[in-house]
């Protein structure tokens, strides 16, 4: 699919991975729509990005904020072409600490905004994509990709609930794309390693340089650039439909 004249909607739009590919999907002529919860950030990146950008306060889990601001972005835009879901949070926390079990409510909110967020997104955004006409030879209407991580294939110390997530956002790729595939709508999932986000900011100096260490090639954390770049690249090629790239450097997370 051609990027150029298209709409996109981009949850986590406002910072981290989600900004940087609403710079670069804006970039290359379309018209981002910024799902987001920081109205400050949310309204400095539509700003920036000028006439190409809507900003739209969301919480991805509720069904009621998505639907609408996809109404809105139908208004405004008329039409939905591209969804990328970035929007997400982390969490370290054992099974049992201390004697104490992990809690509950804190495991389903990871959960709610990663994988069910994702869906809820993806869905009705999906619904309008349908309403597209075909283009090119494969009549292609729509182009969805999630965010997963490394940690849904070797998540470390800490990380069931975000494991947990991020392994659900991967495997529903294929079912997804397998469902929207006679709409001419594709699916796809990205899983990055260790990026230069919001999420490691806190890390210390020494954490970093032990990190960087165990990372194969390049020895850094990845640029939010980097994401996406593969995120437009997978937009711009039909044949990429149903699968999960892991973009992380050759790494793999150790246990802890």
């Amino acid at each position: 699919m051609q990027i150029a004249n298209k709409v996109a909607v981009v949850t986590g739009g406002a910072s981290g991975l989600g900004q940087a590919t609403a710079e670069a999907l804006a970039g290359a002529g379309a018209v981002v729509a910024i799902f987001d919860l920081n109205d400050e950030l949310g309204q400095q990146t539509a700003s920036k990005l000028g006439p190409n950008a809507l900003y739209c306060r969301v919480n991805v889990t509720s069904e009621d904020d998505v639907k609408t601001a996809v109404s809105q972005v139908m208004a405004k835009l008329g039409a939905i072409h591209i969804c990328i879901n970035c929007a997400g949070v982390g969490g370290a926390v054992k099974t049992v600490s201390r004697g104490e079990p992990f809690p509950l409510e804190q495991f389903t909110k990871i959960v709610n905004i990663n994988l069910i967020g994702s869906f809820n997104v993806l869905r009705l955004a999906a619904v309008e994509m349908g309403k597209n006409a075909p283009e090119g030879p494969s009549g292609e209407r729509g182009v969805i990709i999630n965010t997963a991580s490394i940690a849904a294939y070797d998540g470390q110390m800490g990380q069931a609930a975000y494991a947990a997530s991020k392994g659900g956002v991967v495997s529903m790729a294929l079912p997804i794309a397998r469902d929207l595939a006679r709409d001419g709508i594709r699916c796809m999932t990205i899983a990055p390693g260790l990026f230069e986000t919001p999420m490691v900011k806190g890390l210390s100096d020494k954490i970093r340089a032990g990190i960087e260490a165990q990372l194969e090639y390049p020895k850094r954390f990845g640029l939010p650039s980097e994401y996406a770049k593969l995120a437009t690249q997978i937009i711009e090629n039909s044949y990429l439909n149903g699968e999960c790239i892991r973009l992380d450097a050759a790494s793999r997370l150790p246990p802890r």
